[in-house]
């Protein structure tokens, strides 16, 4: 699959819970990709947002940055460009894990050393499209989406081309409410998601990096 969207390094941040320098500090040390640009700015994909939300979650777990880079080269001439969310992966006891024939492996360590009952990860990258990093602070989330295909991959009002950060910013003005439902139709929910969703959100540029 080719790479979708388009992000700079402050937007994929958002996503992933990190700061925009740390997206850029991964893409350097080869943690992720930036898959839309071979220059700068550096431009990453839908693809590459997934993959940073990985290794966002893996460090969260334990495993060292040294296992994730290993982890990446062992995986990658099996699952290509994005090993991070095609492969089954799994954390055991800070050990980066993958499934293969019924069986998971270390794959942290250039070893394919069989440990069991792993914590399964591959849930991580399935929370981008209802918003990023957010949703695991907002779970009940309902009206953000994240389409490589609308709005060129910028969060947006679900089933709309409307950014929701615009409309949370909009909101955050006087009339600002009254002028969204009149101009653009969005019901309370849909704006009360996208204030809910860019004030967790925007707080990720300024965590500690990790």
């Amino acid at each position: 699959m080719p790479p979708r969207g388009h992000y700079l390094a402050h937007e994929v941040g958002l996503l992933a819970g990190v700061p925009g320098h740390t997206i850029g500090q991964w893409a350097r040390r080869g943690y992720i990709r930036s898959s839309q640009s071979k220059g700068r700015p550096r431009v990453y994909s839908f693809q590459d947002v997934a993959e940073a939300m990985v290794v966002h979650e893996a460090l969260l777990r334990g495993v060292p940055h040294a296992d994730i880079k290993s982890a990446i080269g062992v995986l990658r001439e099996s699952y290509g460009d994005w090993p991070l969310t095609r492969a089954d992966l799994s954390t055991y006891h800070g050990a980066l894990v993958a499934r293969e024939a019924g069986f998971a492996y270390d794959v942290g360590k250039y070893v394919w050393q069989q440990v069991i009952d792993p914590e399964n990860l591959s849930v991580i990258a399935n929370q981008l499209n209802r918003g990023g990093w957010a949703v695991r602070e907002i779970p009940d989330l309902a009206y953000i989406e994240v389409n490589p295909d609308r709005l060129s991959g910028r969060p947006a009002i679900r089933n709309r081309r409307i950014a929701a950060r615009d409309v949370a910013e909009e909101a955050d003005t006087p009339e600002g409410v009254e002028d969204l439902k009149a101009g653009f139709d969005l019901s309370d929910a849909e704006i009360t998601d996208a204030t809910r969703w860019w004030n967790v959100a925007r707080e990720y540029e300024h965590a500690i990096a990790a």
